[in-house]
Formats: C-alpha cells, structure tokens, sequence
C-alpha cells in the first residue's frame, strides 16, 4: 500500500465512532472520509463534537482525509439554505484537518436555467472555500446535474477551482462505462472513489464488477494519484449467517452477515487489486 493512501468512510462498518477507529485499525486503514459519527451526520455535530472525534483519531493515530458532505444533495428548485450548514461542514474540515470535502451538484437540473442556477450555486461554495485550506471535489451522483461524465467535464471546465471524486459505480448505475468516463476525467480527479458495481448496479467488492478497478487504479497511480477511497455501499443481510449454517436456500455471494464483514471485504478487495497491480 506504500504507493497509495487508503481511506474510507467508516461508518459504513458501525455507526459507532469507536467501532468505527476499531475496523479502520484492523483494516490497516489510515484515513477517514468522515460523514457519520454515532449515528449522526458531521453536519449536525457541534464544534465540540467534532473536537472530541478529532482527539479519539489523534489518539488512535489515524487521520482525517475528507468530508463527505451532503452539501449539493437538493434539488435545483430548493431555496439554497444549505449554505450555513455548508459554512459548518467547513469548519469541521479545518478543525479536522481535511484536505478536501465531498460535494454533489443538485438534483433535477434539466434545463439550461437549471444547469447555470446550479454553477453559480457552486461557485457561491468555492468562494466562500476560498482561504481555508480546504479543496472542494464534485462527486459524480445518480440524478445530479454531473452524473454522466461529460456533465462532470462541463461543471470542472465551468468551476475550475474544484477538484473531482471519481466514482466507478456511479457511474455504472447510471448507464457509464467507468473507463471511457476516466478517459474524460483521468486529468481533474483528484481522488478515487472505491466502489464497484455490476451491470444491473448492484454494489460488489472491489474487482468483482464492471468498473474495470484493477486498470483505472493502475492508471490513477501511475498519474500521481495517491488516495482510494472505500465506500463500500455493500449488502448486509443479518440473516445470513443463519442460512450459511442450516445450508436451505441460495445465498447471494455479495451479502454480509453484518457491516463489518462488509467492510472487512471491501477493504481486503482494494488491498488485493494494489498488491495485483504492483
């Protein structure tokens, strides 16, 4: 993992912010992309909150890389009310010491109107950013205004202070091909989001989809790319240890008996594809 920074957003493994420093140890992951802390959004946390998290992630030696913000998850018809929660979420970031913070590009753009409402909202983001550190890369979402690759394009050309989360099974579930999207973005991202997914859009380990993993990684790195992010996204299905024992009905190979096993996979599928790769 020497050519690599691997990070996650733990809270997929517990809702609790110690189980979630507990997996992240036993996974031999060093950074956090932060969103939820015990079993609350980090936009909804105090000042304090956040300190305290900070200091358990100090204790516990680990680091935090990114936010992983709601902010541009409304629809472009919304009031924009969002921007003092944005001002918060920027704060936690400071006080954390993120590097960059997740955001998304609004719902139901369909218009032209729709599409320069949504640039000049951004653009208010990057702005009020501006100074503090903190670098804002748009995810590719389905039903945003940048869920296809070429939307994606427009918006960094558009907002060219923003930097760009990459995310192969987004992409997938919205009728992409994640390499010839690459080929578009390969240049503006500025981080990895490690999610597959096969062709109907179900969420898999690392490799085990269509999102061609193992070559846009290769290609990542070889560009200078440093940080892979895990969201796994998997199934947990609580029965699922129960069915593996009495043997009774077919079992969907991509079901977990619980979050931590699905985060124990997800991890130990990107670890396997770097070790492939080299």
């Amino acid at each position: 993992m020497s050519k690599f920074i691997l990070s996650a957003f733990a809270d997929e493994a517990s809702p609790l912010f110690y189980e979630q420093i507990d997996a992240m140890r036993r996974s031999g992951i060093t950074h956090l992309e932060m969103r939820g802390v015990n079993g609350r959004n980090i936009s909804a946390m105090t000042r304090e909150e956040v300190r305290c998290a900070k200091y358990m992630l100090d204790e516990a030696g680990l680091s935090v890389w990114s936010i992983g913000s709601p902010v541009g998850k409304i629809k472009i018809s919304d009031p924009f009310e969002h921007l003092e929660s944005f001002k918060r979420l920027l704060d936690a970031a400071v006080v954390t010491g993120a590097s960059v913070m997740r955001i998304f590009s609004f719902y139901d753009v369909k218009t032209d109107e729709d599409k320069a409402e949504a640039i000049r909202r951004l653009r208010i983001l990057v702005d009020t950013a501006r100074g503090s550190g903190v670098l804002l890369c748009h995810e590719n979402e389905k039903g945003i205004y940048g869920d296809t690759a070429e939307n994606c394009l427009e918006i960094l050309n558009a907002v060219p202070e923003l930097g760009c989360v990459f995310d192969p099974a987004n992409f997938i579930q919205c009728g992409v091909d994640p390499l010839t999207a690459w080929g578009l973005l390969a240049d503006k991202t500025t981080y990895l989001h490690i999610k597959d997914a096969l062709p109907d859009g179900k969420v898999v380990p690392a490799g085990c989809g269509v999102g061609n993993l193992p070559a846009i990684i290769e290609d990542f790195g070889k560009r200078g790319g440093k940080v892979l992010s895990l969201e796994p996204h998997l199934t947990v299905f609580k029965g699922l240890a129960d069915l593996e024992e009495n043997q009774k009905t077919d079992i969907d190979p991509y079901s977990y008996p619980s979050a931590e096993d699905a985060f124990r996979v997800a991890a130990d599928a990107v670890k396997g594809i770097v070790e492939q790769i080299g």
